[in-house]
């Protein structure tokens, strides 16, 4: 049977911990009753730095029942560190590992499935929303223009998919090959190449609390991703570079052309345009540049992306 362990982000989460543990608690007893995985299988919470009682509730849960772990982090370092830390620590303890979010708002039940495409040999099994129906316009407008504009920008992720997925022991294994600081896990996880699958879902309401995903918290998601995976924007400014160049000669030709046949040349509206145009497009292309020499400066810094304080589990172990 398969030694199934959950790794699931905690940052301020206490007013959806104790049901959410309960929920997965329930799950797991049914899955090991019906023979899909081993007894021994774990459900692991990993504390972000969480300002409020996430961790004392996670201690609680340990001491009232051995099934679940704890691993916290010695400072907030954001959702997919945290949860590279999960993975990255129980890589070596269990044959897969499912990501999710503490709020389960994706759906436990397909879990069964899960496993199943992992017995069939699926080294990655990514959960795919089937459907947006229960989002906003603007949310769900906003959400799949993420994913669109990722993919369009060179950063190749699965649409409609977000963190929840059953990655194997070999998987994580190969994971763990890649060092770099700045992460973005969904856009990294297809790069390893080993065989796929997905399972589809319907995702639910929150239980309680607030999204820790904001529209804000997206758009630097998707900024994230798109200069860690792709050099995309540099390309596209090389582009724009070359296409105004071209104007500008179009620009000088004319110029030359009009004095010399006495016609009046445009004055300060076309002038001030022009330098403003360029001028923008200039700090532009600074910034974007200077986004990736940052990226460059602190990978090569190579400072840890998370440090472990305490990880909470059997004493055998």
């Amino acid at each position: 049977m398969t030694k199934l362990y959950l790794a699931i982000p905690c940052y301020n989460e206490e007013e959806v911990l104790w049901d959410t543990a309960e929920k997965l608690l329930d799950k797991y007893y049914d899955m090991m009753s019906e023979g899909k995985i081993s007894s021994d299988s774990k459900i692991v919470f990993i504390d972000d730095g969480s300002r409020d009682k996430t961790w004392d509730i996670i201690q609680d849960l340990h001491y009232q029942n051995s099934i679940f772990q704890g691993i916290k982090l010695s400072r907030n370092r954001g959702h997919q560190n945290a949860l590279l830390a999960g993975l990255m620590t129980l890589k070596s303890k269990a044959d897969a590992v499912i990501s999710i979010d503490a709020d389960l708002q994706d759906d436990i039940n397909v879990f069964d499935e899960m496993i199943k495409k992992y017995e069939a040999g699926c080294d990655v099994v990514y959960g795919v929303r089937s459907k947006r129906e229960t989002d906003t316009f603007f949310k769900r407008f906003t959400a799949e223009s993420f994913y669109k504009i990722l993919n369009r920008m060179g950063a190749k992720v699965i649409f409609n998919h977000a963190d929840f997925r059953l990655m194997s022991r070999r998987a994580l294994e190969a994971f763990s090959l890649y060092r770099e600081t700045n992460i973005f896990l969904r856009g990294m996880v297809p790069l390893i190449g080993y065989k796929s699958a997905i399972v589809k879902y319907e995702r639910s309401e929150r239980l309680a609390g607030e999204s820790k995903y904001p529209l804000k918290k997206m758009l630097a998601l998707a900024w994230e991703g798109i200069t860690s995976l792709s050099v995309q924007p540099i390309r596209i400014i090389t582009w724009m570079g070359l296409i105004i160049f071209l104007i500008s000669l179009i620009m000088i030709i004319y110029s030359l052309i009009s004095f010399l046949v006495g016609a009046s040349v445009s004055g300060w509206t076309s002038t001030l345009c022009s330098i403003w145009a360029l001028g923008g497009l200039q700090l532009l292309a600074i910034g974007v540049i200077g986004e990736y020499i940052g990226k460059i400066y602190l990978e090569t810094k190579r400072r840890p992306r998370y440090i472990i304080e305490e990880y909470l589990r059997d004493e055998f172990e």
